[in-house]
This record gives C-alpha cells, structure tokens and sequence, in this order.
C-alpha cells in the first residue's frame, strides 16, 4: 500500500513514538506526532540497548548518531553482592563479536530520535493531551482542550496508562510482583569498565553500567517488599532508604551507593500482553500494547521491534486493515515470549537461603569455566532476531 496519501497521527513522543514516525515518514506517511509534554525531554535513566533494537536504528539511518551518545557494552559480570570476585563473566566482545549491545541515556536517545523526527519532516504537537480515543472510519482523538482530531490511522504509543490502549481492550487488572526498584546516576568515581554489573543479593539485585563515555553511572536496584501503592518510576525517594535496602552490599556497589544524592523509587507491576493491538484504524505499541518488566531490560528494544514492523506490515499489504492485522500476527507472539522470558527473570539473582545461593553460584561457575560462548549465546532467540530482514 502506498502511504503517501495517507494522514497518521502518533500519540506520544517517546522512544516508541518517535521511531513509529521516522519509520512511517520513510515511506511517505504525512505523520503528525501528539504529545501532552511541553518538550520532548526525558529525565535521567539509563537504558541497555540490544543487537535486536541496534538494528531497526541502522535501518533508519541512525546507528551513527546512536553510536556517538552509547557506550558499547563489552560484558556482563554477575558478582555475590558481599564479595568483590566474580561469579559468572559473560565475554560479549569475544563470544558475540557480531552482535553490539550498548548503554545509553535515555534523554540523550530521545535526541537522536527527535532530531532526526524534525529532520524528516514529521510534525510534532505538543501539549496535546489524549482523553480518549474513538475508534471508527476515521479514528478521532479527544483533547483535554476539548478539540477533536481525526486521521486515517491514529498509532497509540501512549505508554502505560494508554487511551488508545483502552479504546481496543477491556481494562485489565495489573497485579503488585512483590517487588520495588529504585533508579539513579551517579559519578563514575569507581571507574567502572564498559560492562554491566549485576550483583545478587538476599532478596534483591542491583545492575549498574555506565552511561556518557564512562563519566556517569546507572544505577537500578531491586528489592522485594511485600506492600507497594502507586504504579510509575517517578516517586522520589531518600536515598537513605535505598542505602539502608543494600547496606550489606560490598565492594563497587557499596562505593556506588554511598555516592546517591538523588532516587526515583517505583513498585514493579505486572501487566497481560493486550489482547487487541489493532482495529480497524486504530493501533498500538511499545508499552501500551505489552508493558514489560525491567529484568531483560528490553522495553526500549521491544517498541524499536514494534514501530518497524508496524510500518513495514502498512507498506506491504493492499489497505490499512490489511496491514494492522499483518502487524499484530507478526508482532503478538513474540513479545509475549520476551515478556515470559522477563517475568521469569529475577528470581535467579534473589536466592535467600545459603546453601541454595551457594550451589547457584557455583553452576554458573562452572558454566562459565566449561561452555563460555554457550553461556553468552543462551539468548540468541533475543538478541539475534533481526525485524528488519523480513516478515519476522
């Protein structure tokens, strides 16, 4: 199907909004971007960004600009949280040369992206808040300024709480995993390499990688907690909690933590995957269509997947409906599959009784001793998944 005649308005400007844009105005869509900020701006996190997400920003012309504000990742260290030798190492420069991973701040991603938005010659709305949206021949957005806006095809990448979202499903009913994260940057005092630490505790984890040519360090650390409220990773926090939360944690983490002067705190719920991505007009992605935890740190990568195939599955089928339904047969099962995969993560760094954290450890060990390459290459059905090469 040609877009050129068509009229697309994508709801939200962050990393999956931005990307369905480019990727629809490169073959020819009049994209209208709507977001309720006023700025596109992001606040301090960091984000790992995976082979599989690398690819759609080569796609798109991006990788340059990408690779002058990442830091290419060269490991990934697991580490007992109370002794500074490791666990388990995992040599992606040696054993996965091919494949790049990289750490970046999430406002410095947004960048990228919105410049090159701007460049393309998408439009962007801002202050442009979504009460709901009507789904119909032509969709219409409702604003909380009381306008009404139709298009040929209104792409939903409104995050958690999407209208758009609601406009295709029933509500859904997120249920409290027990657990609670805290996120913050730090100096990089420790001079930590270009590798992600993950150090495993009773109960908890903290994952740290650095972030701006190695000057700043990420910090997420998670812990598990029998009661939390509010949904969002924006609650500040005091940093004495998160202190107190890892006071047993020793070596870099310890050096780490004692640097926090700032500490956003959210509860980690867990979402189903929708059940309706798409309809008549009307589609979504990224967050809005699978919210996913944290714990294969592929939410930014999962949207990147996303916006391609959405825009790839219009261009090659003969009409709009045609080209959602292709997007969702596409799309569903395996972002079901990496949500599983993320779901079932966490546990393994959390082992509280001795003895079972001790036998735990000594498996990856050994793992790592006698089948290295094996245990870097155990995801290659993540990361080896290129969305761009075909109908994948």
């Amino acid at each position: 199907m040609e877009l050129q005649d068509h009229k697309i308005i994508v709801v939200g400007a962050g990393i999956g909004g931005l990307t369905a844009a480019l990727a629809l105005r490169a073959r020819g869509a009049d994209v209208t971007v709507f977001e309720q900020a006023e700025a596109i701006t992001e606040v301090g996190a960091g984000l790992q960004i995976s082979p599989n997400g690398r690819v759609v920003l080569r796609a798109l012309g991006l990788e340059p600009a990408f690779d002058q504000v990442s830091v290419k990742a060269q490991s990934v260290v697991l580490r007992d949280y109370r002794r500074t030798a490791e666990v388990l190492r995992l040599d992606l420069a040696k054993y996965a040369a091919e494949q790049v991973f990289s750490f970046v701040h999430r406002a410095d991603l947004i960048d990228v992206l919105a410049s090159a938005v701007r460049a393309a010659g998408v439009h962007v709305r801002l202050l442009q808040k979504v009460e709901r949206v009507e789904n119909g021949p032509k969709p219409v957005l409702h604003l909380a300024n009381g306008a009404q806006v139709q298009a040929d095809l209104i792409v939903g990448a409104d995050g958690l709480h999407s209208p758009t979202r609601a406009a295709l499903n029933r509500a859904d009913a997120p249920f409290f995993t027990g657990q609670v994260a805290w996120r913050t940057i730090v100096p990089n005092t420790v001079n930590l390499p270009n590798e992600a630490n993950v150090f495993m505790g009773p109960g908890r984890h903290l994952v740290c990688y650095p972030l701006r040519g190695g000057s700043v360090v990420n910090i997420v650390a998670v812990q598990e907690k029998a009661e939390w409220a509010a949904e969002g990773w924006h609650h500040v926090d005091d940093p004495e909690n998160l202190r107190r939360a890892f006071a047993g944690f020793q070596g870099v983490a310890r050096a780490l933590l004692d640097q926090v002067e700032d500490v956003r705190q959210w509860g980690l719920f867990r979402h189903p995957v929708a059940d309706v991505w798409q309809q008549g007009r009307l589609a979504i992605l990224g967050d809005a269509a699978h919210p996913t935890l944290p714990f294969m740190a592929q939410g930014a990568n999962m949207a990147f997947e996303d916006a391609w195939v959405l825009a790839d599955s219009l261009a090659t089928q003969p009409d709009i409906e045609m080209g959602l339904a292709q997007y969702q047969a596409r799309r569903h099962q395996r972002a079901s599959r990496v949500i599983e995969a993320a779901n079932g993560n966490a546990w393994k760094y959390h082992l509280s009784f001795p003895p079972v954290r001790g036998l735990a450890h000594l498996a990856l060990r050994l793992g790592g001793a006698v089948a290295p390459e094996r245990m870097v290459r155990q995801f290659d059905w993540l990361y080896g998944y290129d969305v761009t090469a075909g109908s994948g």
